[in-house]
This record gives C-alpha cells, structure tokens and sequence, in this order.
C-alpha cells in the first residue's frame, strides 16, 4: 500500500533565545514545540498516530538520552502514542520525517508528529564544539582540528580549490547573502545583528562569518495521508511530498573525498540525493522556485549549488555571480536565511527546513517569500554528508 503525504502545518521557535539563560529545558522546548505544531496544523494531540523525535546530541549537551518519550511526558494526550528517537547528526530531522513518511505510505498510521529539538548553549562554545565533533569520525580523522567541523569544511573548500579553483570571494557572497536573507525571518537567530567588525579565523580558510551558529531551538510538522484527509474533510494541508531521496556513506572526509577522485563531482552521493528527490517527484531542477540548503558552513552551501546542478561541477561561482541564488534570480537557496543566517539547532535544522520549503508554497512564508513559488526543494547533510536527505514540495494547491 502506498499513499500520498501530506504537510498539514507546522511550527518553529525563535532561534534568537537562549533557553539555558531563561532557565529552560528539553522537556521545555518539547512542550513548545509540540503544542505550537499541533496549534498550527490545527490538529489535537488525539489524532496522532505516531511520533518521530530527532535529536542528535540530548545526552552531551543536556544530560537526557531516550527522548522519543520526552513528547508524552509533556503532552498527555500523547501517552501510549508509539514514538521513537532519530538521530543523524545535522540530518536528524529529515530521517526523522523518512520515517514518519514510511509510516504514513504503508497505512499503518494516518498521521504523524515529527519534532526535531536540539539545545546548545547551555555549555561553553569549546565545549560545545567537541560535542559537534563527536559526529566526525571520532580518532580516525581531525586529529590535527581546533574546532572539528570548520576543519573538516575548510578541507572540503581546499579539495574544490584542489580541482577547480576557488576564489573565497565567492564563499564571502556566500555568507552575505544569507545574513541579509535572516533579517526578514522572524524566527531567525541573526535577523537583529550588526555587522561584525571583525571576521577572524576560526580553522583553516573558515573564517567566523563563514559558520552557522551555536542555537538552541525546536521544529515540528504534522504529517498526514490520504486516508486521514478522506476523514478529516476540513483539513487544509500546505503541501504534498513529492519525492525525497536519502544516501549514507562511509564517516569520514577522507574517504568520500578519495572515492571522488577523478569524478567530475567532489561528493557524488550528494547530487545523487538529490537527484533520486528529483525523480521521485518527476521534475528537473528547472521546475524549482527554491531551495532550502545545509549551509552548516558557506563550503557546504558552495558544493550543494552545483550538485543539484545550477552549474556544472565546480563552477558554483557563476550562480553566485549571476545572483541566481538570490530572492528573485533563477534559483532561491535559502530565502530563510539558511543555517548560516538563520540558525542550527542541530536535531531541528531537517525539520526547520521542510517547514520553510512548505510556508513557501503555501505563501505563508512573510517576508521572505519567493513569488508565485509553488515547488520547493531542501538537501540536508548530516556529518561530512554521510548522511543526505533531499525533499521536494509541492503547493497543495497544485495536486
């Protein structure tokens, strides 16, 4: 049995806060969430029936593992829901919703709640850096690393440096861009900062303007099938999932980049990721209005613009200087503010963006909506993309 799935609503909370400072928690920030999304969706906690938890790093950063329990415990409405953990590194929340996806095509459920949460500020930023790292190949790689994940994005630059050429002019558009997205969203952890008076570096050739932000935040969607909007007449969704693709590869850097060698694509799981979303929805990349990127550093954002292939390999350069990417060019990439802009509360960021390619094609995305957008994109890494997830959306209103 197989079934449509749907976005019924969703919400996110303001990367801005700091929970640890206002003396929150994870149950805190679940509880949020979880009422926020099922408000949104307009659906009670009573019509679950099933929820998929992402969370990456609850255990380092808050004490607290077995966190697909956590919604019960603060919803009673959810005890005896089934539920389950997902974790996945910065990918957490797409595979989160690959499940609920699975869950809601085979029938065996007709909705489902998807919460992604992650806290990161309740510990210093070093430490909360070694934390981040754990999702490297632990002993095996970064040995030489200050900070592990702008070492390991440093090195993805060197290698498109290596083989093509790489003027970091254009990671600097990169980064600018997204800042500038940020100040029109709401819930965007920059949209109130000034310019930085210095940009020092941090490892290699990433600079601090160059990195997503250490961010405490939630996001959640409810998903639907066919079924439950046969019985819930009423129901107005924002947008049908047209197709997803999900590769996983080997954890370290090293290894994908020396598989690559002599390929015309720096990591070729990641295009093919996205190209399996593509097929599975039956579009090209000319049938996008936008696209939701992993911009965990300005290298990621640079390697996933030609990968969906807005250019040729190596030559992301030309849509960043053509401003293809900007609101308004060919091609949208992160009109959110991204990662980088935006915010990157890790177990969240998958879920934050099918929420955002949703409010797109459902107009509801404010200031910073694309016109007229009615088919969205995202591609989410996870590690050094050993994990990709890519999703397409499309407008409820054009199935």
């Amino acid at each position: 049995m197989s079934s449509s799935v749907w976005i019924l609503g969703g919400y996110q909370s303001d990367f801005a806060r700091n929970l640890h400072r206002e003396g929150r928690d994870l149950a805190d920030l679940t509880a949020e969430v979880v009422t926020g999304t099922l408000s949104a969706a307009r659906t009670p906690a009573s019509d679950i029936g099933v929820v998929h938890v992402a969370n990456a790093f609850g255990e380092l950063f808050a004490g607290q593992g077995h966190l697909g329990a956590m919604p019960a415990t603060v919803e009673d409405a959810l005890w005896d829901v089934p539920a389950s953990r997902h974790e996945a590194a910065c990918a957490s929340g797409s595979v989160a919703v690959l499940a609920a996806i699975a869950d809601l095509r085979s029938g065996a459920y007709d909705s489902a709640l998807v919460v992604g949460v992650e806290l990161e500020k309740a510990v210093p930023g070093d430490t909360a850096a070694a934390h981040l790292g754990t999702a490297a190949w632990t002993g095996h790689e970064g040995a030489d690393a200050t900070f592990m994940w702008p070492y390991m994005f440093s090195a993805v630059a060197d290698e498109y440096d290596r083989r093509y050429g790489l003027d970091d002019a254009h990671l600097d558009a990169i980064s600018a861009l997204n800042y500038a997205n940020a100040r029109a969203n709401p819930n965007a952890q920059t949209r109130d900062w000034s310019a930085p008076s210095a940009n020092p570096v941090v490892e290699g050739r990433i600079r601090r303007l160059d990195c997503s932000q250490m961010t405490d935040g939630g996001a959640g969607l409810v998903l639907v099938n066919d079924a439950y909007l046969r019985t819930h007449p009423g129901a107005r969704p924002l947008g049908r999932v047209e197709g997803w693709g999900h590769r996983t590869v080997g954890l370290g850097l090293r290894q994908k980049l020396d598989r690559s060698a002599g390929e015309p694509y720096v990591l070729p799981h990641v295009r093919r990721a996205a190209l399996d979303a593509f097929d599975r929805a039956r579009i090209t990349l000319d049938d996008l209005d936008g696209i939701e990127v992993h911009d965990c550093f300005t290298p990621s954002e640079y390697l996933a613009i030609d990968h969906i292939g807005l250019t040729g390999p190596g030559e992301s350069w030309k849509a960043i200087e053509n401003g293809e990417i900007a609101i308004g060019g060919r091609l949208p990439v992160n009109p959110s503010g991204g990662l980088i802009g935006g915010g990157h509360p890790v177990g969240a960021t998958g879920v934050r963006m099918l929420l955002d390619a949703a409010k797109q094609v459902s107009g509801t995305a404010g200031a910073y909506q694309v016109d007229g957008a009615k088919t969205f994109a995202t591609l989410n890494f996870g590690g050094s993309t050993a994990t990709t997830v890519s999703f397409v959306i499309r407008s409820a209103r054009e199935v």
